[in-house]
């Protein structure tokens, strides 16, 4: 019935869309004074959901449940996490969500939509010539929880030669001059915010510059489709912390795998453009195709849930998992 549906889906899902169709549901909270999941609304909602024969028979399982914000529907999850949550971000630390509620095998995680102009092939070979600096970054330099990494590595490279790093400020200004900042730098710095990913990362992968991620619990939109390493550097916060260790790894970061690098910033930068009608293989696609993967590994649960009986091993939770099975790219 899944599969059915995420054929269906592939090419007509829009971020902004929300549908009920067969045992699929998914819920989208755009009522900002409700995000939290502490109000009426995700009350009413909840026992609406659960109350469904569809629910009942996977216990949630084989249903889809958006999660915009690492607070959404926090007095619920409990109730709603055997059901796939389409995800911001992922910290399962502790931070933001409790232990069992989010793991890679079961939920999926999107891409930020990009802030700044999509450099196409085109734009990435134009501005080549023009990319004087070694590293840039423009964004919060202070944040809380995983994001302390980023005041020390303002301590660490201010002042550095070839590095540029801003206090971010918001409207057309702000975005102009971190697109500016972006395609005029070879490398960008994408750094752990609140949560460990950053709106940055996927900035600098449509700006054409390669991103230096220092985020040691990060985890990736489509990791089981992209390979990051092809166009992405990823260091780690105790490496980077160390006085001169980023930027002579930069520096010593051969030509040839610098333009290697662009050009697969080039090829890959369609999965991370949302778009409707949707694109194959853009973002939208990818997400049903990584759900596709999870398919086998529900069934397993349903089925064994169902015929589970009283006085036996406990039900599988979290600790059973297993990987996704998906086709790269």
């Amino acid at each position: 019935m899944l599969l059915e549906f995420i054929s269906q889906r592939r090419q007509t899902f829009s971020t902004s869309h929300s549908s009920q169709l067969s045992a699929t549901f998914c819920w989208r909270n755009s009522n900002a004074k409700h995000f939290t999941g502490s109000g009426r609304i995700s009350q009413d909602a909840l026992k609406w959901v659960t109350d469904q024969p569809a629910w009942k028979r996977s216990e949630g399982r084989d249903h889809i449940l958006p999660v915009h914000h690492p607070w959404s529907f926090k007095s619920v999850r409990r109730f709603m996490k055997k059901a796939i949550w389409i995800l911001p971000d992922m910290d399962s630390t502790g931070n933001w969500y409790k232990p069992g509620e989010v793991w890679l095998e079961k939920d999926l995680i999107l891409p930020y939509v990009p802030n700044v102009e999509y450099c196409n092939p085109k734009c990435i070979s134009e501005s080549e010539s023009g990319r004087s600096k070694l590293l840039f970054f423009r964004g919060r330099l202070k944040r809380n929880a995983g994001g302390k990494i980023r005041a020390k590595l303002v301590a660490e490279l201010g002042g550095a030669e070839g590095v540029v790093i801003e206090e971010g400020t918001i409207g057309e200004v702000g975005r102009l001059a971190a697109q500016n900042g972006m395609r005029s730098s070879v490398f960008c710095l994408s750094p752990a915010g609140d949560t460990p990913s950053s709106a940055r990362l996927f900035d600098a992968i449509v700006s054409g510059c390669i991103p230096v991620i220092v985020s040691d619990e990060l985890e990736l939109p489509f990791e089981g489709i992209l390979d990051y390493r092809k166009m992405a550097l990823f260091v780690s916060s105790s490496d980077a912390s160390q006085p001169g260790w980023l930027v002579a790894f930069l520096k010593s970061i051969k030509t040839d795998r610098v333009r290697e690098m662009r050009a697969n910033l080039a090829t890959y930068s369609r999965h991370f453009l949302y778009s409707s009608p949707a694109q194959p293989l853009g973002p939208e696609d990818l997400t049903w195709r990584m759900i596709a993967g999870k398919l086998s590994n529900i069934k397993l649960h349903i089925r064994r849930a169902q015929r589970v009986v009283k006085e036996s091993r406990s039900l599988c939770t979290c600790d059973c998992k297993r990987a996704n099975f998906t086709s790269s790219v």
